[in-house]
């Protein structure tokens, strides 16, 4: 009865293109949430990292993650994708944010904390925004949510608290990636249950 109700919701409920892309493509998500997981570790099991080095691993991040997000957004097929601008932009941001930092490696500690925390809030806001438009076919959607909620306050503690050390820098940036990463894998899971058949 419950997978009938499901079926039904996913038929006819608004935002079910997108909802079936994301779920076609669940492994993208899977490969976010894994990257993000990676670049915590990394930056966890590195204590001697630079803020240079620090930069380029981020960076690296931001990019990857950018363009699996750009993956994500493309990969509906047809006139199925529906309002899927909010994932395509969020892709974008990520691929921008990645060539800018390749770009300013010599920026100062401030600039660089200024950026990362301007990036964690679009994508949070983005993330937030996909949650609301797939809230009616998606059933858990508190984790796309939670992740936004996760990348504004991000963003936000460190607008708040720029002067913090190198070294809880380095733990805050870590801690945020693996938090970030591993609600991307329960997202992925989750959506892999609306494959279609």
């Amino acid at each position: 009865m419950a997978d009938t109700h499901t079926q039904a919701r996913l038929v006819l409920g608004p935002g079910t293109g997108l909802l079936r892309s994301l779920a076609d493509n669940w492994w993208l998500l899977l490969l976010r949430g894994i990257a993000g997981i990676a670049f915590g570790a990394l930056a966890f099991f590195w204590p001697g990292l630079t803020l240079v080095t620090l930069t380029l691993l981020w960076g690296a991040y931001a990019l990857v993650d950018g363009v699996i997000a750009i993956a994500a957004a493309f990969s509906a097929s047809g006139g199925e994708a529906g309002p899927r601008w909010w994932l395509g932009l969020s892709g974008v941001a990520g691929i921008l944010a990645g060539v800018v930092t390749f770009s300013y490696t010599g920026a100062t500690t401030l600039a660089l904390l200024m950026f990362i925390a301007t990036w964690a809030i679009v994508i949070g806001a983005l993330q937030i925004w996909g949650a609301v438009a797939l809230r009616k076919v998606l059933q858990n959607e508190w984790l796309l949510v939670l992740n936004g909620v996760l990348s504004i306050a991000f963003g936000v503690i460190l607008f708040v608290q720029p002067g913090t050390g190198a070294l809880t820098l380095v733990w805050m940036i870590a801690w945020y990636a693996i938090l970030f990463g591993c609600l991307y894998i329960a997202l992925a899971f989750r959506l892999k249950q609306y494959r279609r058949a």
